[in-house]
């Protein structure tokens, strides 16, 4: 999905923060030319899960709980986003991302809750 929905840039500071982007692109739109919050969630869900695993590896680390709450379309340019970890446990850890377009502006945020169970 993150290729098909152009994800770039992935950072990492191996303990709370962790960023990715975005470029907007036709195939991101809903019918009124905006980003679609589906890709919003998206987004947040990646960082977060991706920075999650890269933490606690070789446990694994998925998606258990996304609330994306939207301020401001995009219709054009990058979203970035930027997570930072609130709670960081041994079976989930929680993460806030705010989402922001070219100018700076928050234009979404998510709370994810991000699983971690041991290999089955």
């Amino acid at each position: 999905m993150a290729e098909i929905l152009g994800f770039e840039g992935y950072e990492f500071d191996g303990e709370s923060v962790a960023t990715l982007a975005m470029p907007v692109h036709d195939g991101l739109k809903q019918p009124f030319g905006i980003v679609h919050g589906g890709a919003f969630a998206a987004l947040a869900e990646t960082v977060a899960s991706r920075a999650t695993y890269d933490a606690v590896a070789p446990k694994l680390a998925m998606g258990q709980a996304n609330e994306s709450i939207f301020m401001r379309a995009i219709r054009s340019g990058t979203v970035r986003a930027r997570a930072e970890a609130i709670h960081r446990g041994s079976t989930s850890w929680v993460w806030d991302v705010a989402m922001r377009d070219d100018e700076d502006r928050l234009c979404a945020t998510s709370r994810l809750i991000i699983a971690v169970r041991e290999a089955r």
